[in-house]
């Protein structure tokens, strides 16, 4: 979008978007008529980025591409001395949501098991009671019903696909259909559906602020701990491109 700055960090996309752009640029998507993609993009996304070409060509080609992880807003600033916006997942989806809401229009709910979707869609209609639920399944189907699926959200011509963890591929599955699910704009939301539906805490906005959310994370997963090693690598590769490469 050429109202958008879009820097990047270690050769991968990123747009400097603040929280009170959003809801115009959601709505020049939404004229166009066309599909767009918009990534919320972690730390481990991106090095996911540097490494897997399905997965870099889906965020490449993002309308927008907007930084959650403290760090590549610090390794921006460190390589270019520009600073971006970081943006807090769970309220970027409360402003998209109210924008959408506000000009009447619609979203599609895919993924999670049923219990939780019929709780997100209930929750969803109270706090947002304007904005239309057009269509919603959960993410366990079969591969056999994907094309049935994939037609029904077409039909159902959403503003917004959300798309969330349980889909096969999780969000690898929205980057391989994204030429057939119309037009529209869509996202992956990871465990969204689980906080709407209060089965999931979200980490709060001075933890957030602080880049410490992922002290929560690593006490629910202790695997996270490993996560270390390769926010090592992304500090070795930072200097390494300040030193002798651009970006």
């Amino acid at each position: 979008m050429d109202s958008v700055e879009q820097l990047n960090c270690l050769k991968v996309k990123i747009s400097n978007v603040s929280m009170e752009q959003l809801p115009e640029l959601l709505y020049q998507l939404l004229e166009t008529g066309e599909s767009h993609h918009i990534v919320l993009l972690s730390l481990w996304d991106l090095l996911r980025a540097r490494q897997n070409n399905e997965y870099r060509t889906y965020v490449q080609s993002a309308a927008l591409v907007i930084p959650i992880s403290k760090s590549i807003v610090g390794g921006i600033r460190f390589l270019t001395g520009k600073t971006v916006q970081r943006l807090m997942p769970f309220e970027f989806f409360i402003k998209t949501l109210t924008a959408l809401e506000e000009r009447g229009k619609s979203v599609y709910l895919l993924g999670a098991h049923l219990k939780s979707l019929k709780t997100t869609e209930r929750n969803l209609k109270h706090t947002f009671p304007r904005l239309r639920i057009v269509g919603r399944c959960t993410g366990d189907f079969k591969k056999n019903d994907e094309p049935t699926i994939l037609t029904a959200i077409r039909k159902a011509g959403p503003s917004l696909l959300l798309v969330a963890k349980g889909v096969p591929g999780n969000e690898r599955w929205l980057a391989r259909n994204k030429t057939n699910l119309g037009p529209g704009i869509q996202i992956w939301c990871s465990d969204l559906f689980e906080v709407f539906a209060e089965r999931k805490h979200r980490p709060g906005k001075k933890t957030f602020e602080r880049g410490l959310e992922w002290i929560g994370y690593t006490i629910t997963n202790p695997l996270h701990f490993f996560r270390i090693f390769p926010y090592l690598y992304y500090k070795i590769l930072l200097l390494y491109y300040k030193l002798f490469r651009r970006g």
